[in-house]
């Protein structure tokens, strides 16, 4: 049975992500190379193009026929994901406070001062760009 088209918010099995993070990587590609592009440990590329099909279904890749073969391009940035599965781990994770997720890093995985310097270095640019 084919799986229905599905809206782009669908979230992405480890594999779906694996496959999507090569066609982000490349901007576009034909199946071979996003094979190629995957991370290791690879899957097989039989396995590379079924999760392809499955990222158009969800409306994660498009793709357009160049003599006989398809290249594929991604229909979803990763910006804009990441920025929903970070809101979504927020949500669910954190009662969608900042403030939580910064203190769970600070105390439970032990950010570095270097790292805190850098946040405040971008805390005080964005405050300087909301107040210009």
């Amino acid at each position: 049975m084919a799986r229905k088209k599905q809206d782009n918010t669908s979230t992405l099995t480890k594999a779906e992500e694996q496959v999507m993070q090569a066609v982000w990587q490349l901007g576009e590609g034909f199946a071979g190379e996003i094979a190629e592009a995957v991370a290791e440990p690879k899957p097989a590329y039989r396995t590379v193009l079924t999760e392809i099909r499955i990222l158009e279904q969800k409306g994660f890749v498009g793709h357009r026929s160049m003599g006989g073969n398809n290249q594929y391009y991604p229909l979803v940035s990763k910006a804009d994901y990441s920025g929903r599965m970070l809101g979504s781990l927020m949500d669910s994770y954190f009662g969608g406070s900042y403030r939580q997720l910064v203190s769970f890093f600070m105390e439970d995985k032990g950010i570095g001062c270097d790292d805190l310097d850098a946040l405040a270095h971008i805390i005080e640019e964005k405050r300087k760009e909301v107040q210009s």
